[in-house]
């Protein structure tokens, strides 16, 4: 009976130390708390007050005089008259590949403009080619310019001077420079410092850097992005041409259809 008891101690001793033994390895495993980031706290209130509207909205809404159904129904004869009926009176098919032509001209021309002033900018906002005072200013510039919509710089534009193809190409070409500086300046910036610096030190001057270093390392970003924002101009260019009088657009729905899928074909070659 004696043993008995002693085998039970000793049986509960092991049993405790292990369990005293795993509290300590636990402890360990859990790490130093980390405080929460202030970024972090400011997101979640937002996406806090962003809910609480969203479901205010949402039960506050008169939805007695709302027809979902006839909505529904409005939407699908729309979407069958442009692509069931692509042929108008107005036009024929060589009118129709007119317009599509001088669409992808708009959004070209746009596009050129653009990358070429956005370049500029980009060297000049990127913080290790020039002087951080410099590179703050542009960067707040185009921070302010891209929120706005396209098609509102163009009625901007639109104030002073009559509607024409004119102001859909500087509305255009302005949100496209906002646009487009921002991505090019962070492509300049992935190039290492302590590189320009080097060259700096062995008689290197900047436009030999930019041209010599900095486009080599940063013309694969430099294209995509400049590619997209094409895409995106001739999204923007076709409701401009309509606002320019080209009228309905059930005749080049397929053209549109057409070179939407070239451009998306060629996006993907370009990132492969």
């Amino acid at each position: 009976m004696i043993q008995f008891k002693e085998t039970i101690r000793e049986e509960s001793k092991t049993i405790c130390e292990q369990l005293s033994s795993d509290d300590k390895k636990s402890e360990l495993d859990f790490g130093t708390i980390k405080p929460i980031k202030k970024t972090t706290v400011a997101i979640r209130a937002i996406l806090s007050i962003l809910t609480a509207l969203t479901i205010f909205f949402i039960f506050t809404i008169d939805y007695k005089n709302v027809d979902v159904l006839k909505g529904f129904a409005d939407k699908f004869d729309n979407f069958m008259m442009m692509f069931l009926h692509p042929y108008s009176h107005r036009f024929n098919l060589w009118d129709a590949f007119h317009e599509i032509v001088a669409t992808f001209g708009l959004a070209l021309l746009t596009t050129l403009i653009s990358g070429i002033i956005s370049f500029c900018l980009g060297l000049l906002a990127s913080q290790n080619l020039a002087s951080k005072q410099v590179s703050n200013i542009i960067k707040g510039l185009v921070a302010i310019i891209r929120p706005v919509p396209t098609i509102m710089w163009v009625f901007i534009f639109a104030v002073a001077t009559e509607l024409g193809s004119a102001v859909a190409v500087i509305g255009m070409t302005f949100h496209s420079i906002g646009y487009l500086t921002k991505p090019y300046s962070e492509s300049f910036e992935d190039v290492d410092r302590s590189v320009i610096k080097a060259l700096r030190a062995s008689g290197v001057n900047w436009w030999q850097i930019v041209f010599q270093t900095i486009i080599p390392s940063s013309i694969t970003q430099l294209i995509s992005w400049t590619f997209l924002r094409f895409q995106i101009n001739f999204a923007y260019a076709i409701p401009m041409s309509v606002a320019a009088g080209a009228g309905e657009i059930g005749l080049i729905t397929y053209l549109v259809l057409a070179f939407a899928i070239v451009l998306e074909v060629g996006s993907m070659n370009n990132v492969r």
